[in-house]
């Protein structure tokens, strides 16, 4: 990353913790990329304990969950740190741009199809990580026509983690009932539906914009 306007708002940057680790990684011979990198390496991690546990019972199934999302939210945590690497570290490269996009696709993929093979149906979770991946592509689009990124939902990255990860918590619980697979099914169905939306939302907004800028 080496522009440091049209970011995505997040509170979490703002916050003493984040400074300090920033400061902290800034100070290494790590750089942004890697860690853009590394956030690939944690959702196939995410994405594989998903489908062990959507194909495991007991005390198995709640160790792959909260394997599941412990590395979803290490691929926030990877998404959040390039950024202030990149950024407030003066770090960022020639190639940033490309490396604080591309794994954000694959990540999402990884999750949600992997989520998808665990419970069983793999095209819902398919689905799931290809609309993820339009929501963004709208806004690049956007960016790429001289628009500022539109980073609206209901499905944004942060709401699409915060889904799943939900969902992989609250499956913990689901022996209590009976269920099984039955919560993480629902969170697919929700954030292929909300994905859809956020890209018609973003589209819609991305045309208009345009009509407006060819009337100045």
């Amino acid at each position: 990353m080496t522009d440091t306007g049209d970011r995505r708002p997040l509170a979490s940057r703002n916050t003493r913790w984040a400074g300090a680790i920033a400061r902290w990684l800034a100070a290494r011979t790590i750089t942004p990329n890697q860690i853009s990198q590394a956030s690939m390496v944690a959702a196939a991690l995410a994405g594989g304990t998903f489908v062990l546990a959507g194909q495991s019972t007991g005390s198995l199934r709640i160790v792959c969950l909260l394997l599941a999302i412990l590395f979803c939210q290490l691929r926030l945590l990877c998404n959040l740190f390039d950024g202030m690497v990149a950024v407030e570290g003066g770090k960022g490269a020639p190639d940033g741009p490309f490396w604080n996009e591309f794994p954000d696709r694959v990540a999402d993929l990884l999750i949600f199809a992997g989520a998808g093979y665990g419970i069983g149906m793999p095209g819902l979770g398919w689905a799931a990580g290809a609309f993820a991946v339009l929501t963004a592509y709208v806004r690049e689009l956007g960016r790429a026509t001289g628009q500022p990124s539109d980073f609206s939902g209901p499905m944004a990255k942060q709401h699409r983690m915060a889904a799943i990860t939900a969902a992989a918590a609250i499956s913990i619980l689901e022996p209590l009932w009976g269920g099984h697979n039955q919560v993480l099914m629902a969170a697919l169905w929700i954030v292929a539906v909300g994905a859809l939306l956020t890209a018609v939302r973003r589209s819609r907004t991305l045309i208009l914009r345009l009509k407006e800028a060819g009337k100045q």
